[in-house]
């Protein structure tokens, strides 16, 4: 199928909680690293918060500017091992292949480092499927800032109107806006709610990988 029969040719993902069922994973990690390095715990709501937007570094700042670097090392030192157990949500793959098949480009967009997409590109054979990915290290500023998405849509050859952006945070719903993309908000992350989503200004909520299709 020709990519021109589709309604939106060029359709970008986030990984964690959009592609990739890491989010617990993820908040272990930053209670490891503020209970290691700060001897306190921090509210999972304080965490999920974070989650999704800007690189870990300045995520870390905002729990304890002083800190960082330790806490940064801490996390990824529990974090890593981690990833051997990664898994993607169940329909992700069919849908990705789908996509392909109907002649469409993909991209990912996170505020991952490359080296830790590699992690995940490791265990799940999912980086077949993209054209770019966009990690932290290719941009100055990070989600909610539209940088990332323009860098991807650079890369993919792709204007904004023809293109979708894919996430599970606020900070994805942000940049896909701010970039002018249609952007689509899934709720089976399970680290942002349903509600925030939407208030982020959400063009399309999904429930379910296969639901894509009907917005896509």
């Amino acid at each position: 199928m020709s990519s021109t029969n589709v309604r939106f040719p060029t359709v970008l993902f986030d990984l964690d909680g959009t592609l990739v069922d890491s989010g617990e994973m993820i908040l272990s990690s930053f209670r490891h690293a503020t209970r290691t390095v700060l001897a306190r715990d921090v509210a999972d709501e304080q965490i999920a918060a974070l989650v999704g937007g800007s690189n870990l570094y300045d995520q870390m700042r905002t729990l304890d500017a002083s800190r960082v670097e330790e806490l940064v090392a801490a996390y990824r030192e529990h974090n890593e091992p981690l990833h051997d157990g990664l898994e993607a949500f169940v329909g992700v793959q069919p849908v990705l292949e789908r996509l392909r098949n109907e002649g469409r480009r993909l991209g990912i967009v996170t505020a991952k480092r490359r080296a830790t997409v590699n992690l995940a590109f490791g265990v799940l054979p999912l980086e077949r499927y993209f054209d770019a990915v966009v990690t932290s290290e290719l941009t100055e500023r990070h989600k909610p800032d539209p940088e990332p998405v323009l860098v991807a849509l650079e890369e993919l050859g792709a204007m904004p109107a023809e293109a979708a952006f894919v996430g599970d945070s606020p900070y994805d719903i942000g940049a896909g806006k701010a970039a002018g993309v249609f952007a689509i908000a899934v709720t089976w992350g399970k680290i942002h709610s349903e509600d925030r989503l939407r208030e982020a200004g959400a063009d399309a909520v999904v429930h379910s990988p296969e639901e894509l299709f009907d917005v896509l």
